[in-house]
């Protein structure tokens, strides 16, 4: 939700206008506690809600949940006073109206779960459309932890891989041992943990796996606190061949390494070729490899592609701020693993199948969801199977269901184009690039092989679209374009690992459109201005509090007496998005 910010002007707009704005996005919902997670932000500045005299706000919400199952809701907390208005299996509907006398200053929450003590699953089919690029049977498979009251936990053999290179200094690598510190704390005493700091070397808490013992994380924290001193390059390939060497050696254990880096390297593919052969298919004492990214310079589909073939998880935060909240989320979720090695076995019995990812996860604490592309005929039951904590292989009868009112190929678009990037990436494969374009543009979702362009009609209306700007752009040589700014991740920046840049999103200036650049740089002045009236402007803007903010409302309300700000405002009408 830390997204970029698209600024639109909107022409002509006369006293007594209604201006009516939809927007539309998708959120992947939290899960935490057993509970089903929605944040929408709701909250502005005094400063932007307009003063309205004699004018009556109202705020509407609608809500409608559907769980995908035909179990029993409980909706468990709320911030604005829902009303329920309509109550079905697996199903909620929910309404808020209010005038109010000025907009909410609270964001909407909205939390509920699905009843059930015990793991639980399903399967949802879709069949293509007409306009479809892809015309096989689409599939989603869903699996459940439950509550978790009655499954015991596993012994675990730990490896934390934390980055620090230079480019880690100050709040990421504080952030990073944080979260490994308290991770660490939640380890039961039978499991076994070790560190790895890396840069350009390597540098180990002990020589081997240490019992998670209450001095053993004492000592472990002063290590780290002590030694984790960020300096130097990125090597990945060395700390990962020793974190591979020191897990998995016993049998009785689940191992997992946990990599935490903010840097791309040159030699991912050989590392990921690496990992491929070492991992053995079908044994639980393989490692789990769980990947976090940090900043928009390492090369997230690199870490995607490592934790699909290890079975485990990713995450990433783009801003350091959010380090504190995701990566302990993600290293909490992993070391609560409830089945290994899950297998469906209707899979081997369709004619063709693709999945996505290419290979099922294990079930950890958060719900499992594998969709996919087929040719063959489900039945209306199958079995899903995995291995608990015992090593005992557990059985489940799985419901299959038409997924009706759920748009299936929407909900998992975002999963299966980031599945298909990284496979882009890793085989270099030109064919997955196009269709990954085709998925693009036909489900309106961003990706790295499409840009996204800003074009005005024949009827002055201003229309959003993604498109591929090879084979568009002739089209719309006649009409007035405007390239909007990249909000893909990329593959990684060496130049600015090499240089040891800290973590953060990639400033404007280096992914624009040179069309859109030479435009606003059209003259010496205007070079000027872009850089000083635009983007350090709004970026110091972005910092003010609300009494600041009202001081320099003023004073550009005086500098706009002397058409000081008209100048700017054309030259902002060109860069269309800012961090």
């Amino acid at each position: 939700m830390k997204g970029n910010i698209y600024m639109l002007k909107i022409f002509q707009v006369e006293g007594g206008s209604h201006i009516h704005v939809n927007v539309r996005w998708s959120q992947k919902l939290l899960y935490q506690n057993n509970d089903f997670c929605l944040s929408v932000p709701f909250t502005f500045p005094v400063h932007v809600v307009p003063v309205v005299k004699g004018y009556s706000m109202k705020e509407k919400v609608l809500l409608n949940v559907n769980s995908c199952t035909d179990k029993e809701i409980m909706c468990n907390v709320s911030t604005h006073p829902l009303k329920e208005t309509r109550r079905q299996a697996g199903e909620l509907g929910f309404s808020y109206e209010a005038d109010v006398q000025k907009w909410s200053t609270q964001d909407f929450y909205f939390s509920f779960s699905v009843c059930e003590d015990e793991i639980f699953a399903g399967v949802l089919l879709q069949s293509p459309s007409l306009q479809d690029c892809d015309q096989r049977d689409m599939f989603c498979f869903y699996l459940f932890p439950g509550s978790n009251k009655n499954i015991k936990p596993w012994r675990k053999e730990v490896v934390f891989l934390v980055d620090i290179s230079a480019s880690m200094q100050d709040d990421p690598l504080e952030r990073s041992k944080d979260a490994v510190i308290g991770c660490l704390s939640e380890l039961n005493q039978q499991d076994s943990f070790n560190i790895i700091a890396f840069n350009g070397y390597i540098q180990l808490f002990s020589s081997s796996l240490e019992l998670a013992t209450n001095d053993a994380i004492t000592n472990a924290t002063k290590w780290m606190n002590t030694n984790l001193i960020a300096e130097g390059g990125t090597n990945l390939l060395i700390p990962l061949k020793q974190a591979l060497e020191m897990v998995g050696n016993t049998g009785e254990t689940i191992p997992f390494i946990f990599l935490i880096t903010d840097g791309a390297v040159e030699d991912e593919r050989d590392i990921c070729t690496m990992i491929k052969d070492h991992l053995t298919e079908g044994e639980t004492d393989c490692p789990r490899i769980c990947t976090f990214g940090i900043g928009s310079y390492c090369n997230h589909y690199f870490l995607q592609m490592l934790a699909h073939m290890g079975r485990g998880c990713y995450d990433a935060a783009y801003d350091v701020d959010s380090i504190s909240e995701r990566l302990p989320r993600m290293c909490n979720n992993a070391l609560s693993p409830v089945l290994t090695n899950v297998t469906l076995d209707a899979l081997q019995n369709l004619d063709s199948t693709e999945l996505y990812p290419f290979r099922i996860p294990d079930l950890f604490g958060s719900p499992l969801v594998v969709s996919g592309r087929y040719h063959g005929n489900f039945p209306d039951i199958v079995t899903a199977r995995g291995i608990r904590d015992d090593l005992s292989t557990c059985v489940i009868d799985v419901k299959v269901r038409k997924a009706k009112g759920i748009p299936l190929d929407r909900v998992c678009a975002r999963r299966e184009i980031d599945t298909l990037t990284a496979h882009a990436w890793l085989y270099q494969n030109t064919q997955i690039e196009e269709k990954i374009a085709n998925m693009s543009l036909q489900m309106g979702v961003p990706s790295e092989y499409t840009c996204m362009i800003l074009v005005q009609s024949d009827k002055i209306k201003l229309a959003l679209d993604s498109v591929q700007r090879e084979e568009k752009c002739s089209k719309l040589e006649n009409r007035k374009m405007i390239y909007l700014r990249n909000i893909s991740v990329g593959f990684g920046n060496l130049k600015a690992t090499i240089d040891n840049l800290p973590p953060g999103i990639v400033d404007l200036e280096a992914n624009e459109p040179a069309g859109v650049m030479m435009q606003a740089a059209s003259s010496c002045w205007g070079m000027f201005l872009d850089r000083c009236c635009c983007m350090c402007l709004i970026r110091s803007c972005s910092r003010l509090n609300d009494q600041c903010a009202i001081v320099l409302t003023q004073l550009c309300t005086a500098l706009a007496c002397f058409e000081c700000l008209n100048c700017c405002c054309e030259l902002c009408d060109c860069c269309s998005d800012f961090c």
